[in-house]
């Protein structure tokens, strides 16, 4: 939002993750987390950008208490003190589980996209509080949080995921360079899998999601949602969380508002907008792809795609596999990485790189038609001379 002075009613118009900056003040400014509407301040100290939390909105801070209470913290900047370094040591002295919990609070729920905040909070309830939970964080030794970390190695990603977001609410509570329990920590590698759909297996596929829906096995709803993941390369989280409203039949897309990137349009092919027409449209639910609670979207697709996958005898493909097909086929075709990146909706060019290898596939076939060729000449018998 752009600057405004700050007052009790611009305040409370605030919407989740909206922000405003004071007119008055440089650095005071009032956000709304996921329930709350804090104060803040922003400054600077020994060089570094700082943030500190006044309090939430509401008793005792009003907009003009808060106001005054940030010149205040202004006036401690100017004389060479950090109002923030008692904080931060206070903050030091938590238990983890309350660092855990203050930091979900007031940065999580505030700055994380949902799928994001979902994910820091799973790592947080399952594994660092039950492991690290009772300890004081001062006391939390990289000994300790390496031992978490190996325990985990059968799971290489989660376990990498585990270190950084401890060494994320470590600095955040200002532990910072080598006080920081996480630092030199060796992450494990990360082999990321790539499976595509064979011409066969996409035959089979097809088969498959003909006969369970002939023979009613999966609901229309969940066969819909595979097909348009393989005929979009959408992710499965957009398909699922689709409104009817998001669907443009006259531009033949979806306008979705929020992704993983950001706002992002989806192109739709024919046979994309054919699944879309032959979707069965509930009332009083605005989702595309229906759960089973009215007004819900479908949550969890994982056991429709599983009869549909041991029908077409790919057992080992993963609904995300058929996103990566969509862009197998793409670069098979002869796509352009940069054309095919913006069909995915990656922001960053490295993401599309990762299927440049696939080109090789028409590179091949050209070298073989040419071989061929040649070697068929070369068969001929010259004309007599």
């Amino acid at each position: 939002m752009p600057p405004a002075r700050i007052t009790k009613s611009v305040v409370e118009s605030l919407k989740p993750k909206q922000m405003v900056w004071d007119a008055e003040v440089r650095g005071f400014g009032a956000r709304c987390q996921k329930r709350d509407r804090v104060y803040v301040l922003k400054y600077r100290a020994s060089g570094q950008q700082r943030w500190f939390t006044i309090g939430k909105h509401g008793a005792p801070w009003t907009a003009e208490q808060a106001r005054r209470e940030a010149k205040r913290l202004l006036g401690l900047v100017a004389a060479g003190q950090d109002p923030g370094k008692g904080k931060a040591q206070s903050r030091s002295a938590q238990t983890m589980a309350e660092l855990c919990d203050q930091f979900v609070d007031e940065h999580v729920s505030a700055k994380s996209k949902s799928r994001t905040a979902a994910e820091y909070r799973r790592l947080i309830e399952r594994i660092i509080k039950p492991e690290l939970g009772r300890r004081k964080v001062p006391e939390i030794t990289h000994q300790e949080v390496r031992k978490l970390h190996v325990k985990h190695r059968a799971t290489p990603y989660q376990a990498n995921r585990i270190v950084a977001l401890c060494s994320k609410m470590f600095s955040w509570s200002g532990r910072r360079g080598e006080a920081n329990p996480c630092t030199g920590i060796e992450r494990f590698a990360e082999h990321k899998r790539r499976r595509y759909l064979s011409a066969s297996e996409l035959k089979r596929l097809g088969e498959a999601l003909r006969l369970a829906e002939e023979r009613n096995l999966v609901s229309p709803f969940a066969l819909g949602a595979i097909r348009l993941l393989l005929f979009t390369g959408a992710r499965l989280s957009e398909v699922l969380t689709l409104r009817w409203e998001h669907v443009d039949r006259e531009r033949s897309s979806l306008q979705l508002p929020d992704s993983k990137t950001g706002a992002k349009s989806i192109h739709l092919s024919r046979p994309a907008m054919e699944v879309l027409s032959a979707l069965p449209r509930t009332v009083d639910n605005p989702f595309v792809i229906c759960g089973q609670l009215n007004g819900a979207h479908l949550v969890n697709l994982q056991k429709s795609w599983q009869i549909v996958r041991q029908m077409a005898g790919v057992e080992d493909l993963r609904l995300h596999d058929l996103r990566h097909t969509f862009a197998s086929i793409g670069v098979g075709e002869g796509l352009g990485l940069p054309i095919l990146g913006g069909l995915l909706g990656h922001t960053q060019p490295a993401t599309t790189s990762r299927y440049a290898h696939l080109a090789n596939d028409p590179l091949k076939s050209a070298n073989e038609l040419i071989g061929t060729r040649l070697e068929e000449l070369m068969r001929e018998k010259p004309d007599s001379v």
